[in-house]
């Protein structure tokens, strides 16, 4: 694939060369038991959006890595207000990517998960009903579901009077979803962190401050610090770092 920045590997085994999709594919590759890997991208100064939108952050190294990440996972997790405030839509793959899909025995698109306590859905947004697979709402035993949202979506109570994120995921991989990528939002990593549900972290830095304002990837109750050791650091030649975190 020919891309307009490259992006070369820093640490570890330093490489002058760019990289291509395929080694991209091997550095970020699929694990061999159960993952839940979180994928965000902040400022130098640690702020989680410009403007109030991620997308203020993203570059196209970013992009690329965001692209690669769904093609490799089984279900893509996200908040619910995430999904209404960044707008959401369907997750579809390009043809190339729903052929690696199909080569490595995986269904041609992630399955969408949604978590929502209040289920404040709108089953008419293109994540719902223009989805190629159904996706799942990950909410709990209390929650009321809007008119229609359970004719685009499968409901996955767990927990009573809010969401239990560790029996929900347990079910996921119950269902055979096992790699699971999360693109946040903050309160939900905070409450995953909590937990100890996370895995991996991919975190890209964008080379700016943003300054004082936006709040920080994660957010919520305080929690006990999760060691996640570096797996590697690579850096696109417009100065973004990407950095991979990870459990042993």
């Amino acid at each position: 694939m020919t891309v307009g920045i490259p992006i070369r590997r820093l640490w570890p085994e330093p490489s002058t060369q760019p990289l291509d999709d395929a080694t991209l594919t091997h550095l970020y590759r699929r694990a061999d038991r159960p993952r839940l890997r979180v994928n965000f991208v902040a400022s130098l100064d640690g702020a989680v959006t410009v403007d109030s939108y991620s997308a203020g952050l993203s570059g196209e190294p970013d992009k690329r890595v965001f692209g690669l990440l769904r093609m490799l996972c089984d279900a893509l997790v996200v908040a619910a207000g995430t999904l209404r405030h960044e707008g959401y839509r369907a997750v579809r793959l390009d043809e190339r990517r729903r052929a690696w899909r199909r080569a490595h025995g995986l269904a041609e698109y992630p399955t969408l998960v949604v978590v929502s306590g209040s289920l404040d859905l709108d089953p008419a947004q293109a994540a719902f009903a223009d989805a190629p697979v159904r996706p799942i709402v990950l909410t709990h035993a209390d929650a009321d579901p809007p008119p229609g949202l359970s004719d685009v979506a499968d409901l996955l109570r767990c927990g009573g009077d809010r969401v239990d994120l560790a029996a929900g995921l347990a079910e996921l991989h119950r269902r055979g979803l096992t790699q699971l990528l999360c693109e946040g939002g903050p309160h939900l990593l905070g409450a995953l962190t909590a937990a100890d549900l996370v895995d991996e972290l991919c975190l890209t830095v964008a080379p700016l401050l943003a300054g004082p304002g936006p709040g920080r990837i994660t957010a919520g109750d305080s929690a006990p610090p999760r060691h996640l050791p570096l797996g590697h650091v690579l850096a696109a030649d417009d100065g973004v770092l990407l950095l991979r975190h990870a459990r042993p």
